[in-house]
C-alpha cells in the first residue's frame, strides 16, 4: 500500500525547491512511501520499561577530558605553518 500520492511527493518538492519529472515523482512516491511504512512497523514495536538512549551499546568516550592549557608559542605554531608573514600564519584568498 502506498502511503504517499503523487501530489504529496509534488508538494514536497515545491517546498524543497526541486523540479521532478512526473518519472522521479512517482519513483519517489514509491521509496517514500515503503520509508515510512517501514517507520509505521517501528511504531508498533513495545518499548514498555526501555530508558532511551543515544546509542544501542554503552558507548564510551576514547578521548581525553578537555581541559584548558597553555597555547603553542608562536614561534611554534609558525614554524609549521607553509606560509608566514610577520606573526601571522597567510592563507589564500577565499574571494578575488
Amino acid at each position: 500500500m502506498d502511503i504517499l500520492s503523487a501530489d504529496d511527493v509534488r508538494h514536497v518538492a515545491r517546498l524543497t525547491h526541486l523540479s521532478l519529472t512526473d518519472y522521479e515523482v512517482e519513483k519517489l512516491r514509491a521509496e517514500l512511501s515503503s520509508c515510512l511504512t517501514f517507520f509505521q512497523t517501528l511504531q508498533e514495536v513495545d518499548t514498555t520499561g526501555v530508558e532511551p538512549t543515544g546509542h544501542s551499546t554503552d558507548a564510551r568516550s576514547v578521548m581525553r577530558e578537555d581541559e584548558p592549557r597553555d597555547s603553542l608559542p608562536r614561534s611554534e605554531v609558525l614554524a609549521n605553518a607553509p606560509h608566514s608573514e610577520d606573526d601571522y600564519v597567510r592563507v589564500l584568498p577565499i574571494f578575488g
